[in-house]
């Protein structure tokens, strides 16, 4: 596929290239993003045929499911929803976390922004037992990491930090705060009693089946998607070009900023809503760059869908394939991206 596109962009314009690829691919990324819901909506350990599905829906529809197939279909459509804004917000964080430090391995937890947001439900989960105030304080210890690492790399983000427009400083005082982070988080996990070390430990992981539908995850997604859209040039400039930035137009240091705010509340976001939930940010954008170029106006809506696709099919294996026990779908998504992400290093290497 990646060899046809090529051909293709060389007979035309790259507008009218990336514009045609588009009309392609992106039809077919939300009819597959469609039919992964429909999937995770039959399946489970109490399957439900596609006629029991729509009488299902339209019961739904109507109002409070009453029947064993309507209330079925009320749990596990909720949940692929919010395994799909959960999985797109990581993939986009991901895309746009690899721009903002021009480096293919950059994933959504680089920063350690996650970090933060594991201290602050751990230590909810240890010292409160409160479990319905999880998700508030882990997106107040993210933002606050973010904050934290906005201030002490803030030299770095306006592009004083470096000539090549790399961020070194951003990176190392990332990595270092995530380390600190690290270390809070098994000191509290050493201490922590039998009752609630389980459910600790399913956070971190990563686990869909506690969560809720709520609104403001797909608020946040939609409004950063759409930010990302409307500079995808200058995005491309920055993970291509930063050292020619200023020549072509493009403020760089200001598109530093924002990259990296959008990335935080993204991550954030994310992980408040389902926990860590390792290498969708980082294969996902991977495989759309592989499969339909590096351009980000096609790449940053096709790493979305993609993602939350991925998030969902793997959540559905997660809770269907020793059921009636589940799994993390942590678990599932580092099972399947190890060997994903191997297999792209050795095609890659190939080429």
């Amino acid at each position: 596929m990646a060899s046809y596109f090529s051909a293709r962009q060389r007979k035309q314009s790259p507008r009218v290239a990336v514009a045609q690829r588009a009309g392609l691919v992106l039809p077919i990324l939300l009819v597959t993003a469609i039919g992964s819901v429909l999937i995770a909506c039959v399946s489970g350990s109490v399957s439900l045929s596609f006629t029991e599905l729509w009488q299902a829906l339209l019961e739904l529809l109507r109002g409070p499911p009453t029947t064993l197939p309507g209330s079925l279909l009320d749990l596990r459509l909720g949940r692929a929803l919010t395994g799909f804004v959960t999985g797109a917000t990581l993939a986009l964080a991901g895309v746009m976390m690899q721009a903002l430090l021009r480096n293919p391995l950059a994933d959504p937890y680089v920063l350690g922004i996650s970090g933060g947001a594991s201290v602050g439900a751990l230590a909810t989960i240890l010292f409160f037992g409160a479990f319905w105030l999880v998700d508030v304080a882990a997106f107040v210890g993210a933002i606050t990491v973010a904050l934290l690492l906005f201030a002490l790399a803030y030299r770095d983000l306006r592009g004083a930090g470096s000539t090549d427009g790399s961020a070194p400083i951003l990176l190392l005082t990332g990595v270092i705060v995530a380390t600190g982070c690290g270390a809070i988080i098994t000191l509290m996990l050493s201490i922590a009693p039998d009752s609630r070390l389980r459910g600790m430990v399913f956070w971190m992981i990563g686990d869909l089946s506690n969560t809720q539908s709520r609104y403001l995850p797909w608020l946040i997604l939609g409004a950063i998607l759409l930010f990302a859209m409307r500079n995808a040039r200058s995005i491309n400039v920055a993970a291509m070009h930063a050292d020619n930035a200023s020549t072509l137009g493009v403020n760089i240091g200001r598109l530093r900023q924002l990259l990296f705010l959008c990335s935080a509340l993204l991550t954030a976001s994310a992980v408040s809503n389902a926990g860590s939930i390792g290498f969708v940010g980082l294969i996902m954008p991977h495989i759309c760059r592989f499969a339909f170029g590096p351009d980000h106006r096609l790449l940053v809506p096709a790493a979305a869908l993609a993602g939350g696709c991925f998030l969902v099919l793997a959540d559905t294996v997660a809770r269907t394939v020793v059921a009636p026990q589940q799994l993390p779908v942590g678990v599932i998504t580092a099972l399947v991206g190890v060997p994903m992400f191997l297999l792209q290093l050795h095609q890659l290497r190939r080429r």
